[in-house]
C-alpha cells in the first residue's frame, strides 16, 4: 500500500494537459472485439483501470501493439472463448468494473458472453440489469449463477427491436449499442444515455461500418450490419480531470492554464464552477483560471441557497460533485450538494470536517457546505482514500491546507489519474509518494 505525503499551502502556476478520458477508454477499448481487423486508438490514459482492461483483452487473445505513449493497435482476430470460463478470467474480470463492457461485443460477434460480478468503486449499488435486459430484448438468453456470481448470455442470432431502457445508464447504453450494431434488422434505443463518451463510441462504431443515427440524443436508431472493419479513433480529454484542475486552481489560489480541453464537450461543467464564484476564461480550446484570493457562491434568483445536483447528461456529472464539495469549503457562502445517483459518495466528508471544514451531512445523498471564505485554512491530517473521485478531492484539500497531510490507499487515485503527483509537482506542489 502506498501513500501521499503532501505539504500544503503552496500556490501553483503553469499549464496542465488533461489525460485521455477514463470513462470513454473503458468503452472504446472493447469495440475492437467486434472485428478481426486492426483498430488504432490514441490518447489512451496510462492508469490502473485502463491497463487492467488492456491486459484482460490480451489474455482473451487480442493482439495489442504499442505504437507510442497513449497509442495502441488492437486486433481481435483470434479470441479464445474457452478462456472466458477459466478461473484466471474470473479473477481478472472481477477486479475491474469496466470488464462488463466486453459482453456486448462478444455477444454480437460470437453469440456468447461471460462475466463475473465486476469490481470497481465502493460507492453504493450499481446494478447491471439495464445491460442484460437490453441483451434479452435483442433475443439473447440470460443466466446468472448466484453461487459463482457469474453471468452468461447467449444467442445464435440477435434481432433488432425497440428497447426502452429502464434508466439512462452510460455503460448500459454502450453495451446494448455494441450488441445491436450486428443484430439482424433495426434497433431503436429510447432513454439512451447521450454523454460525450457515448457519442464518441457511436462515432467510432460508425467509422467501423456501423449505421447509427440520433447520436447525441436520447433516441438511437441502429441498422444492423453483417460485419465491421478496422478504424482509427482518438479519445477525448477527461472532463473529470479538467473539472478537478479548475477546483484545484481555486482552492490553492493558483494561476493554471488547462490545455486542449475540447471545450464544446464540457457541457455545463464550466458554468457550475462559475456559480461557485470561480473565474475562468476560455482561450481557444484552453481554460485559463487566474489566481483568486476569494470566490463567492451564487444564490438562486430568489436569494435561496444554491443547490448543485448530479443528473444524466446534459446535466452535471456525478463524478465532479466531490470536487465541488471540497471547493465550496473555502468559498464565501453556502451550497447544498445533492448526490442523487450514488448513495455512498459523500461519506468522505468526515475527513474534511476533521480538516476544519464546516459541512453538515444531511443523509447519504445530501451535504450542506458552509463556506469559510478562507478565514480558517484547512489543516493537514492523516486520511484514507475511499474511491477515485473522493481521493482526488482529498488531495486538493490537502494541497490547500496548512501543514502536512498523508493520504493512504492512493491506489484508488492511481486507478483514475495518470502520474498525478509528478504533473502537480511540476507546477510547484509538494507531493511525495511513500510506501
Amino acid at each position: 500500500m502506498a501513500s501521499f505525503e503532501i505539504y500544503g499551502g503552496k500556490p501553483l502556476k503553469g499549464e496542465l494537459i488533461p489525460q485521455g478520458a477514463k470513462n470513454e477508454a473503458l468503452q472504446v477499448l472493447c469495440a475492437p472485439l467486434l472485428t478481426p481487423e486492426k483498430v488504432t486508438i490514441s490518447n489512451i490514459p496510462d492508469i490502473v483501470d485502463v491497463n487492467k482492461l488492456i491486459e484482460l483483452l490480451q489474455a482473451m487473445g487480442v493482439k495489442v501493439e504499442k505504437v507510442e505513449k497513449g497509442t495502441f493497435i488492437f486486433q481481435a482476430k483470434d479470441i479464445d472463448l474457452k478462456y472466458l470460463e477459466s478461473e484466471d478470467f474470473k479473477k481478472r474480470a472481477s477486479s475491474l468494473r469496466g470488464s462488463i463492457m466486453i459482453v456486448g461485443p462478444l455477444l454480437a460477434r460470437f453469440g456468447k458472453g461471460f462475466i463475473p460480478k465486476p469490481g470497481g468503486d465502493k460507492i453504493g449499488r450499481r446494478r447491471l440489469d439495464t445491460h442484460f435486459e437490453g441483451f434479452q430484448m435483442l433475443g439473447a438468453k440470460f443466466n446468472y449463477d448466484a453461487g459463482e456470481h457469474f453471468y452468461s448470455i447467449e444467442s445464435k442470432k440477435l434481432k433488432g427491436t425497440y428497447i426502452h431502457l429502464d434508466e439512462a445508464s452510460v455503460t448500459g447504453t454502450a453495451n446494448v449499442v455494441m450488441a445491436a450494431v450486428m443484430a439482424e434488422g433495426k434497433t431503436t434505443i429510447y432513454n439512451a444515455a447521450c454523454e460525450p463518451y457515448l457519442q464518441q463510441l457511436c462515432k467510432m462504431l460508425n467509422s467501423m461500418g456501423a449505421k447509427i443515427t440520433g447520436i447525441g440524443s436520447n433516441m438511437l436508431h441502429i441498422e444492423g450490419v453483417k460485419a465491421l472493419k478496422g478504424c482509427y479513433h482518438r479519445i477525448l480529454p477527461d472532463m473529470i480531470e479538467i473539472g478537478s484542475f479548475i477546483g484545484l486552481a481555486a482552492m490553492t489560489k493558483s494561476e493554471i492554464t488547462i490545455k486542449d480541453v475540447s471545450y464544446d464537450n464540457l457541457g455545463i461543467i464550466p458554468n457550475v464552477f462559475r456559480r461557485l464564484g470561480i473565474k475562468l476564461e476560455r482561450r481557444g480550446d484552453d481554460i485559463f483560471v487566474p489566481a483568486q484570493d476569494h470566490y463567492e457562491i451564487d444564490t438562486f434568483i430568489d436569494g435561496s441557497i444554491l443547490t448543485i445536483a448530479d443528473a444524466p447528461w446534459p446535466g452535471f456529472t456525478p463524478d465532479l460533485l466531490s470536487i465541488v464539495l471540497v471547493v465550496a469549503t473555502q468559498a464565501k457562502g453556502s451550497v447544498l450538494i445533492h448526490q442523487k445517483m450514488f448513495e455512498s459518495r459523500l461519506f468522505f466528508v468526515d475527513k474534511l470536517i476533521d480538516m476544519g471544514a464546516q459541512i453538515i451531512l444531511c443523509d447519504p445523498h445530501r451535504a450542506t457546505v458552509i463556506g469559510l471564505d478562507r478565514q480558517n485554512a484547512l489543516r493537514g491530517i492523516q486520511m484514507t482514500s475511499p474511491d477515485i473521485r473522493a481521493g482526488v478531492s482529498l488531495l486538493i484539500a490537502a494541497l490547500s491546507a496548512e501543514g502536512k497531510s498523508v493520504i493512504h490507499n492512493i491506489e484508488q487515485i492511481d486507478r483514475g489519474y495518470e502520474d498525478i503527483e509528478m504533473r502537480l509537482n511540476n507546477l510547484g506542489a509538494d507531493i511525495r509518494r511513500i510506501k
